[in-house]
Order: structure tokens, then sequence, then C-alpha cells
């Protein structure tokens, strides 16, 4: 990305603090909504003395660590630093923008989800892509973070869960 499409991109937001809160309350909304959704669906499977469970839990959290490790070997600095702009979205985190983790988050739990409830994983899923524009828009993170977390989650996900078998 270019320094005048992030301007271009951003600058209704920035100038306009309605705007700017609402882009705030939805991206702390969304990340607020999966991050509860996430234990409550766990405790569902223990409740329920799911097999799955050990499986939801184990997949996004060494994925978890995969994708922070890796962010941080790569440590891509982030729209706001490299065109020296202040977000939209309040951060102050220097580099470690690729891959998102917020998105991937996002996905790699939509996966955990769809697999015994495919109706909410696909609804997580959809909150995931508003999440993704909403970072991007937001100034945190480049088109290619926002897919990379997104394909990063699913991949997970499909080798978590589909591909690897799990005792």
């Amino acid at each position: 990305m270019k320094k005048e499409q992030y301007l271009s991109m951003t600058e209704a937001l920035r100038k306009n603090p309605r705007r700017k809160a609402l882009v705030q309350r939805v991206n702390r909304g969304l990340t607020g909504l999966v991050f509860f959704c996430y234990p409550l669906y766990l405790c569902l499977l223990l409740v329920k003395k799911d097999a799955l469970l050990l499986q939801a839990v184990a997949v996004p959290a060494v994925s978890f660590v995969v994708v922070s490790v890796f962010r941080r070997i790569v440590n891509e600095p982030r729209p706001y630093e490299k065109f020296k702009i202040p977000p939209v979205l309040s951060k102050e985190t220097k580099g470690k923008s690729f891959p998102s983790r917020h998105v991937f988050s996002v996905f790699v739990i939509a996966v955990t989800v769809f697999v015994r409830c495919p109706a909410a994983g696909l609804l997580l899923g959809a909150a995931g892509v508003l999440l993704a524009v909403i970072r991007v828009v937001g100034g945190v993170h480049e088109p290619r973070d926002v897919i990379a977390g997104a394909v990063f989650g699913i991949a997970s996900g499909i080798i978590g869960y589909y591909l690897i078998p799990f005792a």
C-alpha cells in the first residue's frame, strides 16, 4: 500500500470524530464478541463431554504461538509507522504487523466452532471479514496482513481438525 492510498482510505475517518469513534467501537465489539463466544463454546463442549474439547483448546493455542513467533521474526512495520500518520484505531505497537493476529484468531476460532456448529462458525467467519476491513481502514494493518491472518487461521483450523488425527 502506498501513502496516498492509506491517506485516502483513512482520511474520512480521521477527520470525522463520530465515524472514528464508530470504527473504534465496532473493532472492540467484534473482538469482544469473538473472544466471548470462544470460552462459551469451550464450556458447552465441556458440559456435553465432547471429545473435541481438548482439540478445540490445543489447535488455536498452538497455532497462536506459531503465528506470534512468525510475526516477531518477520517484524513488518504497521501502516502508521511507515507513513507517520496517526491510525484511526489507537495502537502504539511497533512492527509485528504481518499477519494480523486479531484476524488470525477470529478465523481459527471460527473454524473451531464450525466443526460442531457450521452456522455459528460461518457467522464468526463473517465477523472476521468485517474485522479485517476495520483493521485496514483503521490503519493498523495493510490488506496483505489481514488476508494472511485469515488464510493462516483457516489453514490452521483445517490442518488441526481435518488433516491431523487427534487422539
